[in-house]
């Protein structure tokens, strides 16, 4: 048991919890705190403060954190940036995950349909209290705003991962009781797509919210926020699946929402939106990393008292390293051998077409770890992933495999590197001994998130010289950072700006795109630069199964990582498994009010 402060990005305030495993933040309208109590302006701040709280995700599951909105198992274990790590027989359902042979009773699965209820449980909350209050409340409707944020944010979590014909919960629905027992198909049995719920509740939360809200509340919804996350979901909206999602074509609507957040948005300090100078200052500590003018959808966090662990988009002790910081990691989340290769680079620094025919750039030579520090990459590598002979943070050169792979025949010989905290960020009170201590905002959506989808529309319109200029702006940025080792003797390849600098702990290299022969041409460039700039972020199983491509491109990284894991990657992925499914315990407990869905009959 241990008491934690947790600000979560848009927290009107810290609230001091208790905390002992799966209750962690439970905050429920029938529990101790009465009704009259939270039917106050104080109150309904304390219930807001819950539901924004839910954006961290932390409490909602299990100390795995799979119900975050970072997505580390789904986005990328399950979409081949990530092995499970740590060993084999360590969290069988995390394994599953890994090797596809996932099914509706898989635990991590159902945790992350619970916590997606639960925040949206949260907001009706946060609604039902506003209204009850009445004319105690001094601005309700921008309190409703906010929630409806907060909803519309977990409806389309749950819309990203289940597909689009999972139930509703409405304020009623919520008053009822009946949450999360909401059917998902009508009286004939047909499924009831949740889209045009979700955009309105999106639709409401830009028409309630301000532009920004000034200092001491940078965290807060804006109706920049929204109209980022209603963009991002007329891309699914959009986008192919398998036909069986009620898919329909929002791009023109996406464009302009796009337009807007690229001609006029301005993040939470009213800076108008810009990409961040470096790619590293992205994944550096809170004073450089927070508010750069690329942060348009912040998951803010802080840390007070002896919090150790709670601030993270993922769960500190089990993404850490086993032993080599001092930490005492699990060693979970490890880049694959694939990931890694897809960041080498032909002559003119784009990314390499056949990086599959390649070996991987760490090897075992009579065990020891050895890291092909010659062959060109994307400078983005080693701030994504964790090479031998390559310094890590400031923790030194990891050499040897002792502390920093727990078991490589399982996990590999790369370490995650994003979501860890540098030596100097530990400090010298009690969160110093813990694995993670650090106050960084969790970026959900970054500016380069919203070029990227610009770059996207533009090539479902044809108009290719648009995805160029948007694809090469994000990719030019790779070049004003990289990681360095005066003693490698390496170099960067600047093809962006022209010249080479020296003092580089391996040999990379950047360049641009001239030009595209075709659409396909143009999208294949931007599904590397989403890989390449997105890493290890939990976004490539969504983007592979929205584009329609999961079976193809899963099965291939199948083919190439069961190399080096013999007997690890059997299982076929079905090309169906566009969503997850609808967790058993869900069906069971619905008595056939709720439908599995479509891909998963």
């Amino acid at each position: 048991m241990k008491k934690a402060i947790l600000y979560s990005a848009m927290a009107l305030a810290t609230l001091t919890l208790s905390s002992c495993g799966d209750d962690f933040l439970l905050l429920d309208p029938a529990g101790s705190v009465s009704e009259g109590t939270l039917t106050t302006e104080s109150g309904i701040d304390m219930v807001l403060t819950g539901a924004y709280a839910s954006l961290n995700g932390m409490h909602q599951t299990s100390w795995m954190g799979y119900g975050a909105l970072s997505n580390y198992c789904f986005g990328d274990v399950a979409g081949a940036d990530a092995n499970k790590g740590s060993q084999s027989s360590d969290q069988s359902d995390f394994t599953a995950i890994e090797v596809y042979q996932f099914d509706a009773s898989n635990s991590y699965i159902s945790g992350k349909w619970a916590g997606c209820y639960e925040a949206i449980k949260r907001a009706n909350n946060v609604m039902d209290m506003v209204e009850k209050a009445g004319d105690k409340v001094s601005n309700p409707d921008l309190i409703i705003a906010q929630a409806k944020f907060i909803k519309a944010v977990w409806e389309f979590e749950l819309i990203r991962m289940f597909g689009p014909a999972v139930p509703y919960v409405t304020l009623d629905d919520y008053r009822a009781n009946t949450d999360p027992q909401v059917s998902n198909v009508d009286d004939s049995g047909n499924y009831i797509y949740i889209w045009n719920l979700v955009e309105q509740d999106f639709k409401d939360a830009i028409n309630g919210l301000p532009a920004t809200w000034g200092s001491g509340n940078y965290g807060r919804a804006t109706s920049w926020m929204a109209k980022a996350m209603l963009a991002k979901m007329y891309l699914y909206w959009s986008s192919p699946y398998n036909g069986t999602n009620a898919t329909a074509n929002h791009w023109a609507d996406a464009k302009s929402l796009l337009d807007d957040i690229i001609n006029n948005g301005v993040d939470a300090k009213g800076q108008k939106y810009r990409l961040a100078d470096t790619y590293e200052e992205l994944f550096n500590d809170a004073t450089t990393s927070d508010w750069t003018g690329e942060s348009v959808f912040d998951v803010q966090l802080s840390i007070s008292g002896t919090q150790t662990s709670t601030n993270q988009p993922v769960y500190s002790p089990a993404i850490g390293m086993a032993g080599a910081l001092g930490l005492g990691g699990w060693g979970f989340y490890q880049p694959t051998y694939e990931f890694v290769n897809s960041y080498m680079v032909d002559d003119n620094g784009l990314p390499l077409a056949d990086y599959t025919s390649k070996q991987p750039l760490t090897t075992l030579v009579d065990g020891v770890p050895v890291t092909d520090l010659d062959t060109p990459v994307d400078p983005r590598l080693d701030y994504v992933a964790g090479r031998f002979g390559v310094p890590y943070l400031d923790y030194g050169i990891p050499s040897e495999l002792n502390g920093w792979v727990r078991d490589y025949t399982n996990g590999g010989l790369y370490v995650n590197k994003k979501y860890q905290h540098r030596l100097s960020d530990r400090g010298s009170t009690a969160v110093a001994t813990a694995v993670g201590s650090n106050a960084a905002n969790y970026h959900v959506i970054r500016f380069a998130d919203i070029l990227l989808m610009r770059a996207e529309v533009a090539i479902q319109e044809g108009d290719l010289t648009t995805a160029l200029t948007y694809i090469n702006k994000v990719r030019a940025r790779a070049a004003n950072s990289f990681v360095k080792n005066e003693d490698a003797g390496k170099v960067l390849e600047d093809m962006v700006n022209g010249g080479t600098k020296s003092g580089a702990a391996g040999h990379y290299r950047i360049g641009l795109y001239t030009s595209f022969a075709s659409a396909t041409e143009a999208h294949t460039a931007l599904e590397r630069e989403m890989r390449a700039e997105f890493g290890m972020e939990g976004h490539r199983w969504f983007d592979i199964a929205r584009w329609g491509t999961v079976g193809k491109v899963l099965n291939d990284y199948r083919a190439y990582e069961g190399q080096f894991f013999p007997g690890k990657f059997g299982n076929v992925y079905n090309e169906n498994w566009v969503t997850f499914p609808i967790p058993t315990t869900t069906l069971q407990a619905a008595m056939g009010r709720i439908q599995q869905t479509q891909n998963w009959k």
